[in-house]
């Protein structure tokens, strides 16, 4: 292991930010990004910002912590995500226990959280339900954001795994007591006209493209989180056509797709009876949401 000199009996904070970035480079990941994550490491370690590590740069760290920041990018070095190596993410205002169980949460799922929070239908919305629902990320921060309204969440997710993380983070952020639990394949469990806003982040890849996906994604994220089917749309075909049972009048549905989508997606909602449909770009310009309303 080469994240600082063998032979050196202590360690400062600057060197330690140096040879990590060194050593993540020479496992072939970009200078920039080693930096980033080198810099992200030391702060989760040390417990301060970005910016304060130029001024501690002399700090002395304790081997403990020295062994612990190795073995840390180790796992980085081996191509682990960041996010499981940490155990933790944050997400919108709310921070996330993260691990192998669901899918890691992106920004662009936090833009999908602040349209619906923008929207106009959110004010009167009780009933909102998360399909695919993974770490929990899109209803919790939702139930954080609607803290002491009448609002009531389902969480839906097929993998027992990930609705048990789901349920973790509910309980570390005090939020258990609004939001229900359940394992099912999309909204086909819940009653008819049961809900105000359906929302899923659903597999949206094409079978073929998941096996081209980079090793990061592939050797750690589940597959089950990715898969989309043939086309990528299998999943979303559902429960677009499961939100006309479920969603009462006037009623929003919410997506995240995928960057090709956007055009086939507004086809398969207004041929379902949805108006209003909407693609939207994300904060890089490409087709990333899609929202409609059933009347």
């Amino acid at each position: 292991m080469t994240t600082c000199p063998s032979d050196a009996t202590e360690f400062t904070v600057g060197r330690l930010l140096e040879s990590g970035a060194v050593y993540l480079c020479r496992h072939g990941i970009d200078a920039d990004e080693a930096r980033n994550l080198a810099e992200i490491l030391l702060s989760e370690a040390l417990h301060f910002s970005g910016p304060r590590l130029q001024f501690e740069a002399q700090r002395q760290v304790e081997m403990p912590l020295v062994e612990r920041l190795r073995e840390q990018f180790r796992r980085l070095a081996n191509g682990e995500p960041i996010q499981y190596i940490l155990g933790e993410w944050p997400f919108h205002d709310i921070v996330l226990k993260t691990d192998a169980r669901a899918l890691i949460p992106r920004p662009e799922t936090e833009e999908l959280v602040d349209r619906i929070l923008k929207c106009d239908h959110w004010a009167k919305a009780t009933e909102i339900v998360d399909i695919g629902t993974g770490t929990g990320a899109i209803t919790l921060a939702l139930a954080h954001a609607a803290r002491g309204s009448n609002k009531h969440f389902t969480a839906v997710d097929l993998s027992p795994d990930a609705l048990s993380l789901a349920r973790e983070n509910a309980e570390a952020l005090g939020l258990a007591d609004v939001v229900t639990f359940v394992e099912g394949d999309g909204a086909r469990t819940l009653k008819a006209c049961s809900c105000d806003i359906l929302v899923s982040n659903p597999p949206y890849i094409a079978s073929a493209v998941v096996d081209a996906l980079p090793k990061l994604i592939l050797d750690h994220e589940p597959r089950l989180a990715l898969d989309g089917g043939e086309d990528g749309l299998d999943i979303l075909r559902q429960i677009v056509l499961d939100g006309t049972q479920v969603l009462r009048p006037e009623g929003r549905i919410f997506f995240e797709i995928g960057d090709e989508q956007g055009l086939a997606m507004q086809r398969l909602l207004e041929r379902a009876g949805y108006s209003n449909v909407r693609v939207v770009k994300d904060f890089a310009g490409h087709d990333r949401y899609v929202e409609g309303t059933l009347l």
